[in-house]
């Protein structure tokens, strides 16, 4: 008999006999404990043993250009298509800059400003109101996309959304994943349709980058089932499923995207949320090969970053010049105080740029998760550190800083 098997044998025999002298048998004990317990997974909320630093990063180590936000939003959508004018303004610009100032936010981006009238309020309430704090990005009137003149007119109103002071064109995910032939029902219209083409060519002449956000995580496009590790999201919110039906998968929405921006080689484009698809670096990366005219921010994917840390930080170092900072930050949030809210998700970004942390939360608290993991941060140097938080966006938004 090895030693192993001695101290195996061994230890069996001590605990049967203690057992056994305490009058109970082995069989028996702890039955109520031993029994499986039945929980509902979101009651599941374990709490980790794991001893790591925590870092509170109060404010950035340079000022920030949030590239990224949602100040105001679109008053009335149908089927995800935004249909009016009219503006929803989701904090006061008081409200905002006393959470910049806090926080060494230099600049907000509202990248939803709207058109026609709610951009043009927008404009007077943010932007002109409070110069270089605010800057608004207008978006397509999609109400019109079935007039015959429809190219035309979409490209003479960015023109004039340009004379009345937007920085830029955003694209939601409207495009691609909710616009119809016939604008709530009907075939869904392609990212590339040629339709568009004079509203990116117009872009481009007027030096405004296009903000575009063409897809969502991938996991949103497989089932919702015992696999899917965003399980919890996508069964708390089933129509954010793109999985079935007639929409096109994550793959064929990226190549539409790539057929548009080939085509348009002198638009620059931040394609948000990561180029759509930080779970794939490698597939970011070749799209930022091919195409000089692309850019991405990090808004919203810190949780998918911080979950690849070295992959993250070689790409942070490879793309410095072409990565912006952003955060999807929305002001208002239901039952969550907004001061904290916005806040402690300043804080949880600049953690993540800032230091080598291990293993945190990437959203707030009472924010429900995307997934059930944390984060590690990636401790970039100074120099990529203040490209991403200011010298790349105000490259592409032609600010002097």
């Amino acid at each position: 008999m090895n030693r192993r098997q001695l101290l195996y044998g061994t230890g069996i025999g001590l605990v049967s006999g203690a057992v056994a002298r305490a009058g109970v048998k082995a069989s028996s004990m702890n039955d109520e404990q031993a029994k499986p317990q039945m929980l509902n997974l979101p009651d599941y909320q374990p709490t980790s043993m794991l001893h790591a630093r925590q870092t509170r990063v109060e404010r950035a180590r340079y000022p920030v250009i949030d590239f990224h936000t949602h100040i105001t939003v679109s008053s009335k959508e149908v089927n995800g298509v935004p249909l009016a004018a009219a503006r929803d303004f989701l904090g006061t610009p008081d409200e905002l800059i006393a959470v910049m100032d806090r926080k060494n936010i230099r600049s907000m981006v509202n990248l939803t400003g709207g058109f026609g009238s709610g951009l043009t309020e927008t404009l007077e309430k943010y932007d002109k109101s409070y110069r270089d704090r605010f800057y608004t990005f207008t978006e397509p009137c999609y109400s019109r996309f079935l007039e015959p003149d429809y190219p035309r007119m979409q490209a003479q109103a960015i023109q004039q959304a340009r004379s009345d002071g937007a920085r830029g064109l955003k694209i939601l995910k409207t495009l691609g994943l909710y616009l119809r032939d016939n604008i709530t029902t009907g075939k869904l219209v392609k990212i590339d349709d040629p339709r568009f083409d004079p509203m990116w060519d117009v872009c481009g002449q007027l030096n405004m980058p296009v903000a575009i956000h063409i897809s969502d995580p991938i996991a949103f496009f497989t089932p919702t089932d015992r696999f899917n590790e965003r399980f919890e999201e996508l069964n708390n919110h089933p129509d954010w499923s793109y999985y079935g039906r007639d929409f096109p998968t994550n793959a064929e929405l990226i190549e539409a995207r790539n057929r548009m921006m080939a085509r348009h080689p002198n638009t620059r484009f931040i394609v948000l949320h990561v180029g759509n698809f930080a779970e794939n670096l490698e597939n970011v990366s070749q799209n930022l090969d091919r195409f000089p005219n692309m850019n991405v921010d990090i808004a919203a994917r810190i949780g998918e970053l911080g979950r690849q840390p070295r992959a993250a930080r070689a790409f942070f170092e490879k793309y410095q010049d072409r990565i912006l900072f952003g955060t999807d930050a929305t002001p208002h949030v239901d039952n969550y105080p907004q001061q904290l809210f916005i806040d402690e998700l300043y804080e949880i970004y600049y953690r993540f740029l800032e230091t080598d942390d291990e293993y945190f939360d990437y959203a707030p608290a009472k924010v429900p998760p995307q997934g059930r993991w944390r984060i590690y941060g990636v401790n970039l140097p100074e120099p990529i550190l203040l490209k991403v938080y200011n010298r790349n966006a105000a490259r592409e938004l032609r600010l002097s800083i």
